[in-house]
């Protein structure tokens, strides 16, 4: 059998993201257990040259959903809108990513194979195939944010661990 450029991205989108959905929830969590207010996790950085876990969910819906929307007009250029600033805002951009990436069908995301895709930010411009785009750029840029996302969260005090950041696991059966 061999791997889709669908079966390589999409599942893999919907299972981390499900996870960050999780990991909102533990940080809604948290604040109520410890009587913090909501910026504290919100906007929390690991360092000060670093974007807020605002930014980091944000950047997740970016470069999955985000980044097949760029394939389809063969250019992608970085979200700079301000992040969700509560925590039903950040769950409500992981829920509406997650239910585009559903309506996404096979056929599309083969049919990018070999396309021309460029990334544009300010004066920057690379040129890829859509697949090198999304495998080599978007894909490590989505698990990035992810794990800052999971690093901002540990570092803050909550009690989550590997399992939270993995997700649900596509066993077989």
């Amino acid at each position: 059998m061999s791997l889709s450029l669908y079966d390589a991205l999409i599942p893999s989108y919907q299972q981390t993201l499900g996870a960050v959905a999780g990991l909102i929830t533990s940080a809604e969590t948290l604040c109520a257990e410890q009587e913090l207010p909501p910026e504290e996790i919100i906007d929390a950085r690991l360092a000060p040259d670093m974007l807020p876990f605002s930014y980091q969910v944000k950047s997740t819906a970016v470069h999955s959903l985000g980044a097949i929307e760029g394939v389809r007009r063969g250019v992608f250029s970085p979200d700079m809108t301000p992040p969700p600033q509560t925590f039903a805002a950040l769950k409500a951009r992981i829920a509406d990513t997650m239910r585009a990436l559903e309506a996404i069908e096979p056929a599309e995301v083969e049919g990018f194979m070999g396309r021309d895709m460029r990334f544009e930010f300010r004066e920057r411009r690379l040129e890829f195939t859509a697949e090198d785009f999304l495998l080599s750029f978007s894909l490590p840029n989505f698990y990035f944010h992810a794990a800052t996302t999971y690093d901002i969260l540990r570092w803050k005090g909550a009690p989550i661990g590997k399992r939270d950041f993995m997700g649900r696991l596509r066993l077989k059966g």
